[in-house]
């Protein structure tokens, strides 16, 4: 066909002009919201854009750079495969990165291109009833009749599926919020994670009944072969190799699937790639529709649990940063008269003999008045006095407002794992059992009373230090007057010297506090590992050893330790983790590989994958049995950009596995003067393919109806040409771009309308050739009818 002249046109969404112009061709349009990631300065900054030239968030990560990035598909999360092997997940909230998924080792020179991240795909999936909830749909009048009458209101399916509701409830909503962290004092890549109350809600958010049988799977390909898994953001399964072609490496550079299916379909290139032949492989992934527990449920279980341990983490850094605060100038002051006290004829005296010397018999030592008087003053003391206090009591703060109300939630996320443990039998292969839940119970309650044993000393320690400061302050005083003022009598009269006493004794030169956060010998380290592996009860072992250290007998030095507790319960959580991803990935397999190739090199390709279809006669309650699903990969070659090649490829779904079968396919021919510059699928029935015009400057948009009845697919041999057709009215429609003067695309992003957050259009999305203009243009509501 040719393109008449007068063509219907696409309507100016929105418009971004990039102060940084897009580098790497990295490109991605949110499907829910108004925003656009770009990558810029040399691959090593992630930017993300709302229309109006509006720069949202910056991210950068130091010596690394940015190989591919993908938003999901509810728009809530930004993954971003960086140089290092890590993906990045970015929440909408901030900048900061929510998520670290390992996805391969941080390139070395002599391995960068075996390490590389450099396909990142995000798809949805529906499982359990919720699939034929949203498939088949229900009356008004079928609500009606479920519906229950409850304060005057009738509710919907809500109280029908009370079980379904039930088991996603979210007992969390009911404890006190977690509170943020402080700005400093964190360590590692979570170091600013959790200081705001927006990104806390992010990381923490509530799995909602409605959202549970929504599954979302991200795949990461390597340019090593790998294919890696998750689910629900940041829980992974594992990295795969499938191979085509015996033990060669295959890489990922296209991926497809339906959110009724569990069948993902694959491209696959050769790593050493001559442009000419693609592979077209099923990944079935069967824990999506045959799994023994609710995938969500477990999922957003162990998730949280994740993310609990990293909240401890960091809240146990800023525990350990505030004690070591609360010990290192003190320490330094009393250097200083130690150093003085040992040139004293008897000089063995120590700091703590002289000052409780001096507080039973008010004589005080010339060294020790010496540095009351020069050294501390008025200002040490001062100095002191703050560190101490500070330190105390943001280290009270810590553990009763963010480290004990942590435990808690890991409490009560750990007993629905234990019941998910209980209910099912051991020959389900869920990945965990009772036992393993009951150990991590246990290091839970251990650091249950640790914590409450910590907060319990910084009390006593904070009530004794105020008494032995306002000593301090008026020993100094004291000893800096030449006459004894009636405002020291007075002080000195409600001097609280028992308490003195006892904070010199105690607290001044080795806290209690030790116990508990003091670094500990690589050799008690693995002496203690080694003794409380084989142990039943680790809770009543820790008892004992407390009691051990209070009678002054020898004990485990390194099991009260806070960071020791905290490790053990990680590694032993990450057994559990490891468990599940490994009963998840026994249930991936991967179907027989389809050659994809047209004889020549391939410049262009992309996959979709349709609606699957049941086939006449078969039950209406299961999609796994009786069903297929088409298969379409478009493919422009190198040689000659005017023509469009479309393998269809029909995969039958029969108990979730996938199997290839013969292919047909056609060709279809521009005009002469048309010639593609990007394509994508937009759904079931478009193919859109952005298109120059060797006559005209401004480019077009063709929709291609490419299932169309006028389209006709023949029998499909691999590298054979099909017989090539022209584009006729009923198939093939061009539209204009209005306001698209000065301006000429290079790249083209595709999105369906959404309803998520407030209604926005099927868009198409197009970046200019200088990388530096970006502009969306909204379809028609009814894309065929305007067709």
């Amino acid at each position: 066909m040719t393109a008449p002249g007068r063509l219907p046109e696409l309507q100016l969404f929105g418009a971004t002009a990039l102060s940084t112009p897009v580098t790497g061709g990295h490109i991605a349009c949110n499907p829910a919201i108004d925003l656009t990631a770009t990558v810029g300065e040399a691959n090593t900054t992630l930017h993300v854009w709302r229309a109006g030239d509006q720069l949202v968030s910056k991210h950068v990560e130091r010596g690394k750079k940015v190989e591919a990035v993908r938003w999901k598909e509810d728009g809530q999360f930004l993954a971003a495969g960086w140089s290092d092997g890590v993906v990045r997940l970015m929440g909408l909230e901030s900048s900061k990165a929510v998520h670290h998924i390992r996805v391969c080792e941080a390139a070395q020179q002599a391995t960068a291109a075996a390490s590389k991240i450099e396909f990142i795909a995000w798809a949805r999936n529906v499982t359990g009833e919720g699939r034929w909830r949203r498939r088949e749909g229900r009356s008004s009048r079928r609500q009606q009749e479920k519906g229950i009458l409850l304060d005057g209101d009738r509710t919907s399916d809500v109280v029908v599926d009370l079980p379904h509701e039930l088991t996603f409830l979210e007992v969390e909503t009911a404890l006190p919020k977690l509170s943020p962290l402080p700005v400093s004092g964190g360590s590692g890549d979570d170091m600013f994670l959790f200081s705001t109350t927006a990104s806390l809600e992010f990381v923490f958010r509530p799995c909602k009944a409605e959202d549970a049988d929504d599954v979302h799977v991200m795949i990461v390909g390597t340019a090593d072969g790998g294919i890696h898994l998750s689910i629900y953001d940041s829980f992974v399964i594992g990295t795969l190799k499938p191979s085509p072609r015996g033990d060669r490496v295959f890489q990922l550079c296209g991926h497809s699937s339906h959110p009724e299916a569990s069948t993902h379909m694959l491209l696959l290139r050769p790593q050493a790639w001559d442009g000419v032949a693609l592979y077209l492989v099923p990944m079935d992934l069967t824990f999506l529709h045959h799994s023994p527990v609710n995938l969500s449920l477990l999922a957003s279980r162990t998730t949280t649990l994740q993310n609990l341990l990293r909240y401890l983490k960091q809240t146990q850094s800023h525990m350990a940063a505030e004690w070591k605060s609360t010990r290192e100038l003190p320490g330094k002051f009393m250097l200083a008269v130690q150093d003085d006290l040992k040139k004293m004829p008897n000089g063995d005296i120590t700091v703590v003999q002289a000052l409780y010397h001096t507080v039973v018999t008010g004589h005080v030592f010339p060294a020790v008045k010496e540095w009351l008087v020069d050294s501390l003053a008025e200002r040490g003391h001062k100095r002191w006095e703050k560190a101490v206090v500070s330190g105390l009591t943001s280290l009270r703060s810590l553990v009763h407002e963010n480290f004990i109300p942590a435990l808690e939630r890991c409490g009560v996320v750990l007993s629905r794992l234990l019941g998910i443990a209980r209910f099912h039998e051991p020959e389900e292969r869920i990945g965990f059992d009772e036992a393993q839940i009951n150990k991590l119970m246990d290091i839970v309650s251990c650091l249950m009373l640790v914590a409450h044993r910590v907060l319990t000393t910084v009390m006593d320690e904070l009530e004794h230090f105020n008494a032995f400061s306002t000593w301090l302050r008026f020993e100094i005083d004291k000893q800096a007057s030449s006459s004894v003022s009636e405002e020291i009598t007075e002080t000195e009269a409600a001097m609280d010297y028992a308490k003195v006493l006892v904070y010199i004794q105690h607290y001044l030169t080795s806290s209690p506090l030790a116990l508990y956060f003091d670094e500990t010998v690589k050799e008690d380290y693995i002496k203690d590992q080694e003794m409380i592996e084989p142990g039943s009860s680790l809770l009543d072992l820790l008892d004992r050893q407390f009691q051990e250290q209070e009678a002054g007998r020898p004990y485990m030095k390194v099991l009260p330790r806070v960071a020791f507790l905290l490790n053990y319960l990680t590694s032993r959580a990450n057994i559990v983790f490891q468990g599940i991803a490994e009963a998840e990935k026994q249930g991936v397999h991967f179907g027989q590989a389809s050659e994809i190739s047209i004889g020549r090199k391939i410049w262009k390709h992309e996959l979709w994958t349709s609606r699957p279809k049941r086939k006449a006669g078969s039950s209406n309650h299961c999609l796994r049995y009786g069903a297929s699903a088409a298969v379409f990969t478009a493919l422009v070659p190198e040689d000659e950009k005017s023509k469009i090649y479309i393998i269809r490829s029909d995969v039958p779904l029969e108990n979730g596995v996938g199997r290839p079968i013969p292919a047909t396919t056609c060709g279809l021919s521009l005009p002469d003067d048309v010639t593609v510059v990007d394509m994508k699928f937009l759904d079931d029935n478009s193919l859109l393919v952005l298109c120059s015009r060797s006559d005209e400057p401004t480019p077009v948009l063709l929709r291609i109806a490419y299932q169309s009845s006028h389209l006709s697919y023949e029998n499909y041999t691999p590298g054979q040409c099909p017989s090539i057709m022209a584009l006729g009215e009923e198939t093939g429609v061009y539209f204009a771009f209005s306001r698209i003067s000065g301006f000429t695309p290079a790249q083209m992003e595709v999105q369906r309308a959404s309803k998520a957050r407030g209604e926005i259009p099927a868009r198409v999305c197009l970046l200019g050739r200088d990388k530096a203009m970006y502009r969306t243009y909204a379809l028609p509501g009814n894309l065929r009818k305007e067709s």
